[in-house]
């Protein structure tokens, strides 16, 4: 337990400082643009090649993965069942479910993959059924049924994952283990070197972006906002423990992982898939917010009941 408090402490620290600096002005405008920009394109894909090269990874790909998928699946589909009935449309509705299933491993994943559970590779598998299967069935719904514009061709849907530098860095690690393959060391310190930056930056940007913002869940989006939020944030890692517990039989340590990462909130680039697509901006917008605000108490509950 004291373990826990004291990765939880680092973490608010830490975001802390970046609201400070955020206050402050002192990375400027572009300064939470440029930290998750060097934390998603850099430091990240070279922290996860670094932990999977030496991860188990008969631990990696196991029951908890299943448990991650099946509760993201649950929590969708409970969203989707109001939004037939209420008639919402198709892309609002793909874009509702996303924000009530689909979690933040990335920004918030790693970190807490670091600091609470003690090991960055736990979040690795839930990264990648996100990026590899989640976010382009999310997409092609959204391309084939959102209104105008250019979009993108069958190819580069594709290859999307695959693209997609944090995948792509996960990927690498798990090839390399797969294949025995050794890196020598003078090629693999330099890249833990950088993969050092991932989750400190992370976090000061997010603190950095919690300045000037407005009170969400207002206005006719209201409903579908505390719905994906409801969901996001008390179903799924209840959905996770009972799936866990009961189907898997998980317990002790690998049910706190899972109900853990459950308990993420909704993944800040679904934000960008909004205004991508020009749909459900302020839905998704207001969702991510407030799951984030209450991924803190959702986590220290778990911690408390779990650990």
């Amino acid at each position: 337990m004291g373990g826990v408090v004291a990765g939880f402490a680092t973490i608010a620290l830490i975001v802390l400082v970046g609201y400070v600096a955020g206050r402050r002005e002192v990375l400027g405008p572009d300064g939470p643009r440029v930290l998750s920009r060097l934390a998603f394109s850099i430091a990240t894909p070279a922290l996860l090649f670094t932990v999977m090269v030496d991860a188990e990874l008969s631990d990696v790909f196991s029951a908890p993965l299943l448990v991650i998928a099946l509760s993201t699946i649950g929590c969708a589909l409970l969203f989707l069942i109001p939004a037939v009935l209420r008639r919402w449309s198709v892309g609002y509705s793909t874009m509702g479910a996303l924000c009530a299933s689909y979690v933040n491993a990335g920004n918030l994943g790693i970190p807490i993959s670091s600091y609470v559970l003690g090991d960055p590779s736990l979040v690795a598998p839930v990264m990648l059924f996100q990026m590899l299967l989640v976010s382009p069935a999310a997409l092609t719904v959204l391309d084939l049924t959102t209104a105008e514009g250019e979009r993108p061709g069958v190819l580069r849907q594709l290859t999307t994952p695959v693209r997609n530098p944090v995948v792509v860095g996960c990927l690498a690690g798990v090839t390399v283990n797969a294949t025995g393959l050794t890196v020598p060391g003078p090629v693999l310190e330099p890249i833990a070197l950088i993969g050092g930056i991932a989750v400190p930056a992370v976090l000061l940007a997010f603190g950095i972006s919690l300045n000037g913002r407005t009170v969400p869940a207002r206005g006719p989006d209201r409903v579908p906002v505390l719905l994906a939020v409801l969901l996001k944030s008390a179903v799924q890692p209840l959905l996770a423990w009972a799936i866990g517990y009961g189907l898997f039989g998980l317990t002790g340590s690998a049910l706190f992982t899972v109900v853990v990462l459950a308990a993420l909130p909704s993944a800040q680039n679904l934000y960008t898939y909004a205004q991508r697509y020009d749909t459900a901006i302020t839905l998704t917008r207001d969702a991510v917010l407030l799951s984030t605000v209450l991924a803190v108490p959702a986590l220290v509950v778990v911690t408390l009941l779990l650990s």
